[in-house]
């Protein structure tokens, strides 16, 4: 008969792992505290996120790609302030302790941090509806962040990867588009497997490329509108440049708009940046190996107004996800 599992069992056994800590890591797991070491003269960098089952992700959903994206959308909101990944703490509830789920969960976890060099150095443990909560810690120099209200009238606005197949697959899970099971698929990795981007954030932080940016999590509509606000200027967006999805791409033209404009679960980049810049810009996605558009312009005039590729207004009913608006 299996021993059950106890909490330090647990961590001992999936998250807690026999190697060197890294060069920023003073202290790991182990103690009351970890003790993280940024570079002389950087600025700490800290974000969190926290995904709950049946708000953030089906109940039932693969361990290892659900280990994969909890740690994703945290190195994504790194990657849109342009830092660098130090390390990183992870608060689990769990309904129990069940040794494949937890399995499958931190090898998609460790898959990803090994990738960016971010070690876990801590956490807790406690049963309970699954809650994944992690928060992140990066580095970078001082005068370096892209903030959302750095954005300035005349800056162009960028787009990294390509929008909306993540909402995609989510509508089609929930019976409101059809896919066949191959396009369904590929959607679905946009999805459940995002890419944070950031070597892209970086390079644009590093070479003060960009003024502002953030990370699209609630779909670009109602990310932008941050930068706007924080910012204090307007925009026009052309949604047709939008850089769509493979899959959506395939789909009905209202569709494709309204899907790539506010579809959330995107986790790419939103940027501005002068328009001086756009040639190191496209280098720079190069570099990254993230594709990067150009799909708009920052104004001085408050709103954001939605145009077609013709510069026609679009009268388009679009909204960005609110936890508590939305149900």
């Amino acid at each position: 008969m299996t021993r059950m599992l106890s909490e330090f069992d647990l961590i001992k056994q999936y998250f807690q792992r026999a190697r060197p800590a890294g060069p920023q890591t003073v202290l790991g797991i182990g103690d009351d505290c970890a003790l993280l070491a940024p570079s002389p003269g950087k600025l700490l960098a800290v974000s969190s996120d926290m995904l709950v089952e049946d708000r953030h992700f089906f109940a039932g959903a693969d361990p290892f790609r659900l280990g994969h994206k909890s740690l994703a959308v945290n190195l994504s909101d790194l990657a849109a302030m342009g830092a660098a990944p130090l390390g990183f703490t992870l608060a689990l509830a769990l309904p129990k302790a069940d040794r494949d789920w937890l399995d499958g969960f931190s090898r998609g976890l460790f898959a990803l941090a090994d990738r960016h060099g971010c070690e876990l150095v801590g956490g807790d443990t406690t049963k309970g509806p699954l809650n994944i909560c992690i928060t992140i810690f990066g580095e970078l120099a001082p005068g370096q962040a892209l903030r959302r209200d750095a954005a300035r009238a005349g800056d162009d606005i960028w787009i990294s990867g390509t929008l909306g197949d993540a909402r995609l697959a989510l509508a089609a899970c929930l019976d409101e588009v059809e896919l066949d099971p191959d396009a369904h698929a590929l959607a679905a990795q946009r999805l459940h497997a995002p890419t944070p981007r950031v070597a892209l954030g970086r390079l644009l932080a590093e070479g003060r490329l960009a003024h502002a940016a953030l990370d699209i999590s609630d779909g670009l509509v109602g990310d932008l509108g941050h930068i706007l606000a924080a910012s204090r200027v307007g925009a026009t967006l052309d949604v047709d440049a939008l850089p769509a999805g493979p899959v959506l791409a395939r789909q009905a033209p209202d569709l494709r708009r309204r899907f790539a404009a506010a579809g959330g679960d995107d986790y790419e980049l939103c940027f501005t940046a002068p328009a001086a810049h756009r040639d190191a810009i496209l280098a720079a996605g190069e570099r990254s190996g993230t594709a990067v558009t150009r799909v708009g312009r920052i104004e001085a005039e408050a709103g954001l107004r939605l145009v077609d590729r013709d510069g026609a207004p679009l009268a388009l009913q679009l909204h960005g996800w609110d936890h508590f608006s939305t149900t």
